[in-house]
């Protein structure tokens, strides 16, 4: 998910490069949602990993 994310972040500034400005801000909110949703499952997957372990 984090691979998706740094994607959209790629497109973003590729279509920002080329003055594509409404598809560049959509890229950007596509990849902040999927950052985002990345450390949120992460830090439940920690959790449960070190709540498991006890």
């Amino acid at each position: 998910m984090l691979h998706y994310a740094v994607v959209f972040f790629v497109i973003a500034l590729i279509a920002a490069l080329f003055g594509f400005g409404g598809i560049a801000a959509s890229a950007v909110e596509i990849g902040k949602i999927l950052f985002f949703v990345f450390l949120v499952l992460a830090v439940l997957s920690y959790l449960f990993g070190f709540l498991r372990k006890k």
